[in-house]
């Protein structure tokens, strides 16, 4: 994709989901206190909700973070006698709980940023006239 005047690069995407701020125009962020999100940005009006069962996306991203990033240590932790079984057991109770709930937001903003990453061009910032007999998936 050519850089167009105004045009929201990849990079900025990407740096605008890592801040939880709106994909379009950077300058809002998703939410509105702990875990409301805005349906539509405040500032340019992008929804945030792409239609029944977008969330499912977050979820999954949510599901993959816990178990790599918090599960699986503590398992190797176990593995290794780090832990005994009874703390790497509560350990993965305790955590399989509570760090979804504390990655909620970040799971919601990084689904929205893979979603504009790969279709960039469905952002309304880079919209641009369509050619005859061209639609909008290029």
């Amino acid at each position: 994709m050519n850089a167009l005047s105004g045009e929201v690069t990849r990079s900025r995407i990407v740096s605008r989901g890592l801040r939880n701020r709106c994909p379009n125009c950077g300058q809002e962020p998703l939410f509105r206190g702990g875990f409301q999100i805005h349906e539509s940005c405040p500032g340019c009006g992008l929804s945030h909700e792409l239609g029944e069962g977008f969330f499912l996306g977050s979820m999954s991203i949510n599901y993959g973070v816990t178990v790599v990033a918090f599960l699986v240590p503590v398992l190797v932790l176990y593995l290794t006698g780090v832990f005994s079984g009874l703390t790497a057991a509560v350990a993965a109770g305790v955590g399989a709980l509570l760090f979804p709930v504390v990655f909620y937001r970040s799971s919601r903003s990084w689904w929205l940023m893979a979603y504009y990453f790969f279709l960039p061009h469905h952002l309304p910032a880079n919209r641009r006239e369509l050619d005859e007999g061209e639609d909008e998936n290029g």
